[in-house]
């Protein structure tokens, strides 16, 4: 009988101690160690299978490795193409995050039902059998194509089947329901993601085929499992988006292959997920006309300009301490653009209850947002409206200055291509647009917030 014994594992980086401790010795994290059982003779056995399989290889030459193969192709998705960053890799492990019902097993699908027509598919299910993957498939309009489906939660015998079929893309749904037999633990714990996913790593460098795995989130919105599972793939995509809109944003937080800031838009419908050609239209469309309390503002995602729309509504606090609210934006930046606006602006805010929202799911991280911020909480404060036709661009500085940003030329760019006729932009922004895209919209220049409020409010 094989010798067990007890040892915990950080849930955040994976570090493995003889002892529970309140905080991770190797990452400081804190209540993060988890006690499993580790099978020491399977563990020192698979532990020289690995040693065995990796002695095989041998180093080569940077100079002798060739690179002349294309190491990238389309998925025939062009939202999924963009935020992988131009198209998948070969040889790659991706893994993709996202609540439950978001959009993670159709755009899955979808990509079997694009890319099954040109090369071999096989797809892992552990949640579903084959008749449930076939009605869905069948009801997106995925039906032909090189596509192999495998109903299996067991690794070793997952591993079997792709070297008898040999396959271009492997896609494992979920990771979280597969298992090793040496792993004395059950599915979905921290030994078991991470023996599995290492599993898939290696056998997808070996062969060169690419994979996508699925990874549900935890109550956090992060992926369940250790951390260290994002360390060890190559690209972590993740679904983002309410449960009662139909609009899903796919965002990349890590691409050893491309930028970490593209996002992709989709709009999920009874035929699947589509991909949204213009997401500005979209996410400011059914705006409420001459409504105070709103600003449109374009943020840069990635190499893309995106206008989203900033709503605030400031009302007399009936409490000693006023109520902040943030959706979709830092609270802590709303807070101090608060500040910055009873000081600076002469508005009385700080004694009323705000609430900010982003409209359409987005987060706006970039302190572009500042300016547009700042005026949809006055206007609610005022209680009078911007104009349908109106945008405003700028960071805010804590002595009331508005400082210049990044790529102003292709944000204005996007809000004239969409009919907006006036812009607020900073003082000292330097233009460069050619006059076929401006389209006769009227640049505002101002310097601090006073300006810009004499300017919105006369």
């Amino acid at each position: 009988m094989a010798k067990q014994r007890t040892v915990f594992v950080c849930s955040e980086c994976g570090n493995e101690t003889l002892n529970w401790a309140g905080k991770c010795p190797s990452c400081g994290a804190w209540n993060t160690l988890k006690e499993i059982a580790v099978d020491s003779k399977a563990k020192n056995k698979n532990a020289r299978t690995s040693v065995a399989e990796s002695s095989s290889s041998k180093p080569q030459r940077l100079s002798e490795i060739s690179s002349s193969q294309d190491v990238r192709f389309s998925t025939g998705i062009d939202e999924l193409n963009r935020v992988l960053g131009g198209g998948a890799v070969v040889g790659s492990l991706v893994l993709i995050g996202g609540a439950p019902g978001i959009g993670k097993s159709t755009i899955l699908l979808q990509l079997c039902g694009e890319i099954g027509t040109s090369k071999k598919v096989l797809y892992v299910s552990g949640e579903e059998s084959e008749h449930q993957l076939k009605m869905r498939a069948k009801r997106i309009g995925v039906e032909n194509g090189e596509i192999f489906v495998l109903a299996e939660t067991n690794m070793e015998r997952i591993l079997r089947s792709i070297d008898e079929i040999s396959p271009d893309i492997v896609i494992v749904d979920s990771i979280q329901t597969v298992y090793l037999d040496h792993v004395e633990s059950t599915p979905g714990s921290i030994s078991q993601v991470r023996e599995c996913t290492m599993a898939l790593m290696r056998k997808t460098k070996a062969n060169t085929f690419t994979t996508f795995i699925v990874g549900h989130v935890n109550k956090d919105g992060n992926i369940a499992g250790p951390k260290i599972l994002e360390h060890m793939v190559d690209c972590v995509l993740y679904f983002e988006g309410e449960q009662n809109t139909t609009f899903r944003i796919l965002r990349s937080a890590k691409n050893r292959y491309g930028s970490t800031n593209e996002i992709g838009v989709f709009e999920m419908n009874d035929r699947g997920l589509q991909c949204v050609d213009n997401p500005s239209e979209v996410l400011i469309s059914g705006r409420p006309s001459n409504s105070p309390g709103t600003c449109v503002v374009g943020v840069m995602e990635g190499s893309r300009p995106i206008l989203a729309e900033i709503q605030a509504l400031v009302t007399p606090s009936g409490y000693n301490a006023a109520i902040r609210r943030a959706n979709g934006i830092d609270y802590n930046r709303v807070t101090m653009l608060l500040a910055v606006l009873e000081k600076r602006g002469g508005l009385q805010v700080t004694s009323c209850d705000t609430y900010v929202n982003v409209v359409g799911g987005l987060f706006l991280d970039e302190p572009a947002a500042d300016l547009a911020t700042v005026l949809a909480i006055a206007s609610s404060y005022k209680d009078q409206p911007l104009g349908d036709h109106f945008a405003a661009l700028g960071e805010i500085g804590l002595s009331g200055e508005i400082r210049s940003i990044q790529n102003v030329n292709q944000r204005i760019a996007e809000i004239a291509r969409l009919g907006f006729k006036e812009c607020l932009i900073p003082f000292n922004s330097k233009l460069d647009i050619p006059e076929d895209k401006i389209n006769n919209i009227d640049i505002i220049r101002v310097k601090n917030i006073r300006e810009a409020l004499k300017v919105c409010f006369k």
